[in-house]
């Protein structure tokens, strides 16, 4: 299955494509800018810092930018700095823009700054739209349906969001948001999966514990989709884990849904 976000390459309005998800990566009709062509950190920092704030505000103030992105710097380096980093941006999206000629990607109103949405195509507004599609069709009980958005979803979750961005506290939020979503996501598809193809349940219940070792769900997943194995034993030493993991990150113990499974399962 193809995960590319949509290529509007043929059509005449300018269109940029954006990973943010397992990497950053952004295409301009089609085409990969490279690396080099940001020419410094601060140009990748600043139009990240955009991606990132576009659901909280559509504009953002100069100074609100400098705050958030180089606190320590002082009224003059900060906007010294945020005007190289800004050219930098438009050079990088726009090389061959026409001197004195308007931004397209990144523009300016009055003292704000903020993306031209309609031209951004972002991986994470694609993740979370497929997610809400495959809810939609969940609870309209198309259940084959809502499994094949789902795994849309998932497809464009290649890991972090900005991950070279982990340290910076601009990002985290969004992270943390990003992440449980695809934790809810995995556990979901998971258990959907578990009498379809327990095995890829299996993968998907360790996917999310490999990130988050305390998430309960996937515990109570990973021993039903064990139980359809045929592997009693497996679903068993799941449990195990799980209320070892949850004693040493937690102190305390599963919750009663997950020791009721367990004890059905040491009966059988």
């Amino acid at each position: 299955m193809s995960t590319a976000l949509p290529d509007h390459s043929g059509e005449e309005e300018k269109i940029l494509r954006v990973q943010t998800l397992g990497g950053f990566r952004v295409w301009r009709n089609g085409e990969e800018i490279p690396s080099s062509a940001w020419t410094r950190d601060k140009a990748v920092q600043l139009f990240q810092f955009f991606i990132t704030m576009r659901q909280q505000a559509a504009r953002l103030h100069k100074e609100a930018i400098i705050e958030q992105l180089w606190p320590d710097y002082d009224p003059d380096k900060g906007d010294r700095d945020f005007k190289v980093a800004l050219n930098a941006v438009h050079k990088a999206l726009e090389p061959e823009r026409a001197p004195r000629s308007e931004p397209h990607f990144v523009r300016r109103y009055d003292l704000a700054y903020g993306l031209h949405r309609e031209s951004v195509q972002i991986d994470g507004d694609a993740f979370e739209a497929a997610i809400a599609q495959g809810n939609q069709l969940r609870q309209e009980n198309e259940v084959e349906a809502a499994i094949e958005r789902y795994k849309r979803a998932l497809a464009y979750y290649r890991g972090d969001y900005l991950p070279e961005r982990r340290y910076e506290d601009w990002s985290s939020v969004e992270r943390e948001r990003l992440q449980v979503l695809a934790l809810n996501l995995m556990t979901t598809l998971g258990s959907l999966l578990v009498d379809r193809s327990p095995l890829e349940t299996i993968r998907l219940t360790e996917r999310v514990l490999a990130i988050d070792p305390i998430w309960e769900d996937a515990y109570r997943t990973q021993m039903r989709a064990y139980i359809a194995t045929g592997n009693r034993p497996l679903a068993l030493r799941t449990y195990q884990r799980c209320v070892t993991v949850l004693a040493e990150e937690l102190g305390i113990d599963p919750l009663p849904q997950t020791t009721d499974l367990y004890q059905k399962i040491l009966v059988r």
